[in-house]
Parts: C-alpha cells; structure tokens; sequence
C-alpha cells in the first residue's frame, strides 16, 4: 500500500502540527539532556548507545509488547532495519562532525534537511511541494544561516559527516512517511531504536562510563523515554499530514534550542541569534495563517480543485 499522494497541495491538520510541535519540545529536552551528560563527563558514544537502549526498552514496557505482537509485526523488516540504520547514521555522523568542525557551521548543514527532504519527497513519494512552502522553508533556512552564521573554511572531513548527518535524517523521514501507511506506530519506535542499539553494542564495553550523580543517572533513563515519545509524536505526524507540509515546522525547534541553552547553560542570545529567530517564527507564522486560509476556502468552496486554491492564497 502506497502512501497518500500530495499531487494537490492541501491543508495541514492541526493535529499534525501540533503533534511536530511536542516532538520539536521532546527532541530539545533530549538533546539538552544528552549535552549535559556529556559535559558532566561521560562519553558521548555510550550517551548515545543509552539512548537508543532505553528507547527500545521502554517502547517495549509502556506498549506491552509482552501483551501482543503487534510491536513485533512487521511487514517490511528489511525497510525496518533500513530506517533504523538511517537513524543510527544520523547520530554517528552527527557526532563525528562535531569533532572537526564549529557547533554552528554543523548546526547551519543540519537545519538544510527539509531542503533536502522536500527535494527528495517529490520523485521519492510523489509529494510535490507549491512554491509558497518552499518560499517558507526557504526563509526558515535563512534564519537558521542568520542564527549560526557558518563559516567560509575549507572544505573538510567534517563537512562530509556533517553532510551524511542530513542525508541519513531526510531518509530516515521519507522511510518514516513510506511506512507509516502499512507499518504500525508500534513498530516503528521499537525497530528504529532496536537496530541502533544492537549494531552499537560492540562499542559499549570501550565507551561505558557510570553516572557522576543520581541526577545524571536518572536523565540517563530518561533519555530513551524523550527520545521514544518524540518518535511517536513525528510518527502521528506523517499519518495525518505530508512530508512537504510539515517541512517547515521543525524549523521553531530552534526556539525551544535558544530556550533551553539559557535555562540550562546560561547562553544568552545576541542580537543576530534573535534576529535569526525572528525570521523562523515570522515564516512559521505565515505558514499557519495560509493553512487556515485553505480550510476556510476548503469549506465553502467544497467541490473546487485544492491545487487551484492553494495558487490562488
């Protein structure tokens, strides 16, 4: 069974908005969790493995999988391991260009992934994007650029783990869109946890590190919990809505990244990292107000081609 097609370009549900907005909330709570693990001094690669671990756990108690199969049925378990590889690639290269290269130049190659995902999701899932949300995306990018201000150096190493960090993520995203049709909600947060962890197994006797208080210990554990909900959250997403029309959403993570480094860490914004921000909420903003523009047109002009309505806003 294919996916619904997006040859016509429609209304984002509201539901679907607001479940990328607690996974923008969950993935910024577990990001700064891992961040401050990590400066407390336990190695990062076992922060990660833990992750994943307490993610395939805790999918496995808080569903029940003892209870049914339904978590372990799949119909595809090749695309199964394939997204989880996706996943693990992300994070492995994501953290293997941190090594190299400025925390703003691999936070501004991150942000470029909905470029990249709407590029992909046309000839990939025939979910071809209107201009306008390619416009918005486009301007969310450009706040991304303004907030981290990426540096001209040359091209390196770094560069190209930072690059396969964005392409394992917009696979991961269009496998999540693909399968979300055929395969269930339960399934795909176990597996996309479970791979990671099996294949990173062989690395945790080098990398193990204990606890340095019972405060790191507990968002140790709390990590897979974070890290589970929000994949539930985007799964519920990409049920409901396209990949094209969620693009430009994750974008307001950075919000919630600028809220968090100052609560935790006590980074303060300057003036560019606002002026940045500004131009991602404006651009969120606009997309919100075109989607209810659409639904009010969708309700009183119920027989009229979406396509043409959404030229016409």
């Amino acid at each position: 069974m294919k996916p619904p097609s997006a040859k016509h370009e429609a209304a984002t549900p509201v539901a679907a908005i607001l479940f990328v907005f607690l996974t923008g909330v969950l993935f910024t709570v577990l990001d700064t969790s891992a961040k401050y693990l990590v400066l407390s001094g336990m190695s990062a690669p076992f922060v990660a493995w833990a992750r994943f671990a307490g993610h395939a756990l805790l999918a496995v108690i808080l569903l029940r999988g003892w209870k049914g199969p339904e978590m372990f049925r799949v119909v595809s378990l090749p695309l199964q391991v394939l997204r989880g590889l996706c996943l693990l690639g992300s994070t492995v290269c994501n953290f293997a260009a941190l090594l190299t290269l400025q925390l703003a130049e691999t936070s501004a190659i991150y942000f470029s992934a909905p470029m990249l995902t709407i590029a992909l999701a046309g000839p990939l899932l025939g979910e071809w994007a209107g201009w306008r949300r390619w416009l918005a995306v486009l301007a969310g990018f450009i706040g991304v650029l303004v907030i981290t201000r990426p540096g001209y150096g040359a091209f390196g190493i770094g560069h190209v783990f930072a690059l396969g960090a964005v392409a394992c993520n917009c696979f991961y995203v269009i496998l999540t869109r693909l399968m979300s049709a055929t395969e269930t909600p339960a399934s795909l947060i176990f597996y996309s946890a479970l791979a990671p962890a099996v294949l990173m197994l062989p690395v945790v006797p080098f990398t193990i590190s204990a606890p340095p208080s019972p405060l790191q210990g507990v968002l140790l554990l709390m990590l897979g919990l974070f890290g589970g909900l929000g994949h539930w959250f985007l799964i519920k997403a990409y049920r409901l809505a396209t990949t094209t029309a969620l693009a430009p959403y994750p974008y307001l993570q950075m919000v919630w990244m600028i809220a968090a480094g100052y609560l935790v860490f006590g980074q303060l914004p300057d003036r560019w990292t606002l002026a940045g921000t500004a131009i991602i909420v404006a651009s969120g903003l606009y997309i919100i107000h075109r989607e209810h523009r659409l639904r009010l047109k969708n309700r009183t002009s119920p027989n009229a081609d979406t396509a043409d309505l959404a030229g016409k806003l």
